[in-house]
């Protein structure tokens, strides 16, 4: 069985099915984790979101920012923005079936490859937290999104306060840092605080910010973490850390990585993408 990590699909309903063909994906023999936002800016949300619920268990995907989004307008709780294309998701028949899959879906996973952890997320980790830390932390947002009053969440997640992770924070304070952290973070200070207004490569961080990934006795140093989110940041492969987020949305690239026997066993495969949104 072969495990792929792939980046950011965005609603590229396209550039997914040929990526799918062109790694010879089999739902009976391999395994799928799509490592969030799979849907918005792209032409066909609804179409992507079909095709990875077909697949049934041979596919697990995490929760980006977007796919928080879409889930916050069909609850009604969150406005539509001038550049989303969720349209023909939300008027899809099958839109219920589609958004319960949606919710059930994760803000983290774990897996052990050999003898060493990886770590998925779709945008990265607070530097106080080690791997156990971010399964707890996202199985605290499991319970709640995949509860019945899930809606109640979605109104008071939206915020970039507080931005820095405290043990002792509760309520929907807690809870909206470890969305921030897991959907939005890029740039954080060597004390944990997130910075969410740029979007700009790691070399060009905010004053007194950096990658979150550099930070200095960074908890997670000792897996490898694979995620998404930065397409500015591109394509990554160290051993410590997987960047797979390539731009398909701005016309760029829509990539996987094939996981070996070991961590240090990866196989890059990427396939082009027409452009379907301007950055910004």
């Amino acid at each position: 069985m072969a495990l792929y990590l792939m980046g950011d699909v965005q609603g590229c309903a396209g550039p997914l099915e040929h990526l799918l063909h062109k790694i010879g994906f089999s739902a009976s023999r391999d395994h799928l984790v799509v490592l969030g936002d799979l849907v918005n800016r792209g032409p066909d949300s609804l179409g992507v979101l079909r095709r990875l619920r077909a697949l049934g268990a041979s596919a697990q995907s995490l929760l980006g920012n977007h796919d928080l989004h879409l889930l916050g307008v069909a609850h009604g709780d969150r406005k539509a923005g001038r550049r989303d294309t969720l349209g023909a998701l939300l008027d899809a028949p099958d839109r219920t079936e589609l958004l319960e899959w949606l919710r059930h879906q994760h803000m983290a996973l774990h897996r052990r490859v050999g003898d060493g952890d990886l770590l998925m997320v779709h945008a990265g980790v607070v530097p106080q937290w080690s791997v156990a830390d971010t399964m707890a932390r996202a199985a605290e947002l499991h319970a709640v999104l995949r509860g019945p009053d899930y809606g109640a969440f979605l109104r008071v997640m939206y915020g970039n306060e507080p931005a820095r992770w405290d043990d002792h924070l509760g309520g929907e304070a807690r809870l909206r840092v470890i969305v921030n952290a897991l959907t939005r973070i890029r740039f954080c200070s060597s004390d944990g605080g997130m910075d969410f207004e740029s979007k700009d490569g790691a070399g060009d961080p905010p004053p007194g910010y950096m990658p979150w990934f550099d930070v200095p006795g960074r908890k997670t140093q000792g897996a490898t973490v694979a995620f998404g989110h930065w397409s500015t940041l591109g394509w990554v492969s160290r051993p410590d850390l997987i960047s797979t987020d390539t731009g398909c949305v701005w016309g760029g690239k829509l990539s996987a990585v094939r996981i070996g026997a070991t961590l240090a066993e990866r196989e890059r495969i990427q396939v082009k993408c027409p452009q379907a949104q301007k950055p910004g």
